[in-house]
């Protein structure tokens, strides 16, 4: 990487975590927290509370991803961030869960994901853009195991409104460094004739990327539904234990996706590197059907799990990035971030149903069969990159 693009990566890679700090910070205490305030014994409500902001932002990447094309990157993040640290001032003063329910759909409407994507994109070359998205991939880790260990401390000293008042000072701080950190980017010549939003939507490859997004997202949601109640039952570790597991799975994860990543990028072999991601991905949900028991059997299968989810999820917006035309690079990771969000909300609502009704191991069996569509679509994409990083063309399909 020269240094401007390690000083891109860097800093947008920070405002990445900065932001999901805030968001990852409820997840872990908010459904006992909420119990002290009126309408917290009602798990719908509570539902909703931590669903609103998946939902908003669901309908809001792809817009704000082709405002990013036509206006520019840094004020559509910066406008986010702010909208965004507005949401959670709001449920710092709520006083009921329906207060926090509109603080989180606010947060939701800063949806600048895919605009901060497609800066770190337009910030680095092809060769550099995977090294360059896996920083993020670390960067959301990090604040995840962070916020395991951190809110249980936080909410006992400063409540649920300490918790967004917090997360109002990173919003504003991630914001800064978008401003005065974050290097602009080169610029980049308009066409001659925009993409249209159907060619993205219906571009075979592309496809097959959104695919793989949603069905990683789904199962992202449906294993932690099911794993950590497991290593209470089946491995007799209280909650007080998980924090600890988690970072150490965490940090194993990362440290094991390092070499498949880098091999592919210098070798020009992305495809075997992806496919053997879906493909350990798979292999996890098999394991897992049979009901394993003990610790170490469950936190290396989270680990194996962690490691296939940190590979894919640094390769799948950065292939995104390289096939989406370049005047279209905002729209194509918008819909890409749209995809995502409507995956984690399907994996939690029809995982939810399906366990209540026939039990965890359909939730993995119904995750895996999913795991081999995506295998088979991702083995029938066309276009790879090769030595150097750069992408093959479609006559190079392979």
């Amino acid at each position: 990487m020269t240094s401007t693009e390690l000083r891109a990566s860097l800093a947008l890679s920070a405002v990445f975590g900065l932001r999901m700090l805030g968001l990852f910070m409820l997840l872990p205490v908010f459904a006992v927290e909420a119990r002290r305030l009126p309408g917290g014994d009602d798990p719908t409500l509570i539902g909703i509370a931590l669903g609103a902001y998946g939902l908003v932002q669901a309908l809001l990447q792809l817009p704000l991803g082709m405002a990013s094309d036509r206006i520019g990157r840094k004020p559509v993040i910066v406008a986010g961030l702010l909208v965004f640290a507005l949401g959670s001032g709001l449920a710092a003063m709520a006083d009921d869960v329906l207060g926090i329910i509109l603080g989180r759909a606010l947060q939701g409407a800063g949806a600048v994901s895919a605009a901060v994507s497609a800066l770190v994109a337009d910030s680095t070359r092809e060769s550099q853009r995977t090294k360059a998205m896996a920083f993020i991939g670390v960067s959301v880790a990090l604040s995840f195991a962070l916020t395991l260990v951190a809110a249980p401390w936080l909410v006992a000293r400063a409540g649920l409104s300490g918790m967004f008042e917090l997360t109002v000072s990173l919003a504003l701080a991630a914001a800064a460094v978008t401003i005065w950190v974050v290097p602009p980017a080169p610029r980049v010549p308009a066409p001659a004739r925009a993409t249209p939003l159907r060619a993205l939507l219906l571009t075979p490859d592309l496809f097959r990327l959104n695919v793989g997004v949603f069905t990683l997202h789904a199962v992202q949601i449906a294993f932690f539904m099911i794993v950590p109640g497991w290593l209470v039952e089946r491995a007799g570790v209280p909650l007080s234990g998980h924090p600890l597991l988690y970072l150490v799975a965490v940090a194993a994860s990362l440290v094991l996706m390092v070499g498949p990543l880098g091999w592919g990028e210098r070798r020009g072999r992305m495809r075997p590197v992806f496919a053997g991601g879906v493909g350990l991905l798979l292999a996890v949900l098999l394991a897992l059907m049979a009901e394993p028991r003990g610790l170490v059997a469950l936190v290396v299968l989270m680990t194996l799990y962690l490691t296939a989810f940190n590979v894919l999820e640094a390769s799948l917006p950065s292939l995104v990035s390289r096939m989406a035309p370049a005047d279209a690079r905002g729209a194509a990771l918008g819909v890409y971030n749209t995809v995502q969000s409507v995956g984690m909300f399907a994996g939690g609502a029809v995982g939810g149903w399906v366990q209540g009704r026939w039990g965890a191991s359909a939730v993995l069996g119904l995750c895996a069969a999913m795991v081999v569509v995506w295998l088979v679509a991702a083995l029938g994409q066309k276009r790879w990159p090769v030595r150097g990083g750069v992408m093959a063309p479609e006559r190079a399909a392979g």
